[in-house]
């Protein structure tokens, strides 16, 4: 019974610590799926954070920080969009400037909030709350369904995009737009509209990791709150090879690399009840070592459904097909 108990505490811990990436992993996917690399998830995840948090504190108003926040990274996909798409600008450098621009952004609001905690009225709306009946389903019920509404919503979302994607025609003209945009394009579809509708939706999506990471998981604010975890995201997209059922695991994997660095920090068990003491430092960078070695071992293995979409990446410009 106390393994029992044990394996389902990590377990809630795991969707604790992998839900904002799953976010991200999310909306990173929506945007490569029409061609378009944006590394400035990092930018949009604070931006979402940052205000959402700072709505939260000054007005106690839980619905009105989810909003502002995710409208926060929205404005800030939209920025992206029309350098990207209408001006055509480098994808890379303006997915730098993005995660500059957020990082900023969020370190301006942060001086005043720093080590404050958030009223009350937000963890009553956001936090841990089971479901009536799917609460008691073993292992299962604890683990999703009796945790923050974000845990369940994320695990949802990337469901609905999988069969979006796969079985409704708005998404076969997305998967075309990013491998063909000139044969999209020829074909009647508005490649621009596409475009700018997934890289808001990209923006919406890293806002709620943001917001999540904020104001239920983090709770106090402290500057550069998402730890790279934008970054994570971008690599996380990958590991899903472009599939969002995928990027359910990807993200679970790097909340339970985590929960494992937060478990040891006390030492590592060993014989007769030793323990064998690690450096804090090299448990924090275990899911990041973890990811890189992930990639490495993707990118050996050569197959076909492990290419990009054919256009991520590059400018569309209509006279040039």
């Amino acid at each position: 019974m106390e393994a029992y108990t044990a394996t389902v505490l990590f377990l809630q811990v795991i969707a604790m610590l992998g839900t904002h990436v799953l976010f991200a992993t999310l909306g990173g996917i929506l945007c490569e799926k029409v061609g378009n690399l944006n590394l400035g998830l990092e930018g949009l995840m604070l931006l979402g954070a940052s205000f959402s948090f700072y709505v939260a504190l000054n007005t106690g108003q839980p619905w009105l920080a989810l909003g502002v926040g995710c409208l926060a990274a929205v404005a800030g996909a939209l920025i992206y969009a029309f350098l990207t798409v209408t001006l055509r600008a480098n994808q890379v450098v303006t997915g730098l400037a993005l995660t500059i621009f957020g990082t900023g952004v969020s370190s301006m609001l942060g001086k005043t909030m720093a080590g404050v905690s958030l009223p009350i009225s937000i963890s009553a709306t956001f936090g841990a709350r089971a479901i009536p009946g799917l609460e008691k389903i073993p292992v299962l019920g604890p683990v999703f369904f009796r945790q923050s509404p974000f845990v369940l919503v994320a695990v949802l979302l990337a469901v609905v995009i999988y069969f979006f994607y796969t079985k409704t025609r708005i998404g076969l003209n997305t998967r075309m737009i990013g491998e063909n945009p000139g044969a999209a394009d020829a074909s009647g579809i508005n490649v621009t509209r596409y475009k700018y509708c997934n890289i808001l939706l990209c923006g919406l999506l890293c806002g709620a990791g943001g917001v999540y990471l904020s104001c239920v998981y983090a709770g106090i604010w402290q500057n550069e709150l998402t730890a790279g975890a934008g970054w994570i995201a971008v690599a996380m997209v990958i590991f899903a090879i472009w599939n969002p059922l995928r990027a359910i695991l990807g993200a679970y994997l790097f909340g339970a690399i985590r929960g494992l660095g937060f478990k040891f920090q006390g030492g590592i068990p060993f014989l007769f009840g030793a323990k064998i003491l690690v450096n804090a430092q090299i448990l924090d960078m275990l899911p990041y070592i973890t990811t890189i070695l992930v990639l490495v071992f993707i990118n050996m293995r050569k197959k076909k459904e492990y290419n990009p979409p054919a256009s991520l990446g590059g400018a569309y410009f209509r006279e040039d097909r």
